[in-house]
């Protein structure tokens, strides 16, 4: 249980209510820290529509780098709401989560490509504290991915750093998005029916 609960839908206001039917409609669930945030609705719709704008502007990256820097963020802050979710998250995009496993050992598995080792050891350095990035470490990304590349991973790491510490001041814990326990989120393109 959190340390502050959860707005409840009944508790909540029509446009609220209206969101959390979004958000259910969308992932199966009302995302336990959504609920949360509601208690401040300002800051609640900051929240949102940022990371509405943050999932539509990070494209240049591929898919894969961008989700395991973040899902490797999440576990070296040992954020299980977003080790949950994004577990989710990676499982909807067609990636393979079986190797989530061994995400520990990237730097020497063969399960990880070598633009997914390179995202994952910054992703590790952003998240030490203190931070232990390096120029090289930066020059590296940055041929391989460009100027672009290097501002997106960053950025998706430092959001991905303020979501699980603030999940973990809250002890906001995981919600069962991926073991099904909370809620059953459908692959996409399946029906109802099928779930």
């Amino acid at each position: 249980m959190p340390r502050i609960p959860a707005v409840p839908a009944t508790a909540a206001g029509p446009i609220l209510r209206l969101a959390y039917r979004f958000a259910r409609r969308r992932f199966g669930a009302v995302p336990e820290p959504f609920a949360v945030a509601a208690h401040h609705p300002r800051l609640l719709w900051a929240g949102g529509v940022h990371e509405l704008l943050v999932e539509k502007a990070a494209t240049t990256l591929p898919l894969a780098v961008r989700e395991l820097a973040v899902y490797r963020t999440a576990v070296r802050l040992g954020c299980s709401w977003c080790v949950d979710f994004g577990t989710m998250l990676q499982r909807h995009h067609g990636l393979d989560i079986d190797r989530l496993k061994a995400i520990d050992d990237y730097p020497t598995s063969e399960l990880f490509t070598r633009q997914e080792r390179l995202a994952l050891a910054y992703a590790d350095a952003m998240t030490a504290t203190p931070v232990t990035v390096t120029g090289e470490q930066v020059a590296e990304l940055e041929r391989e991915f460009g100027r672009k590349g290097v501002i997106e991973l960053t950025y998706l790491v430092a959001v991905e750093n303020m979501r699980a510490r603030t999940n973990s001041a809250l002890d906001i814990t995981d919600q069962g998005f991926t073991s099904g326990e909370a809620c059953q989120v459908p692959m996409p393109g399946t029906s109802s029916a099928e779930r």
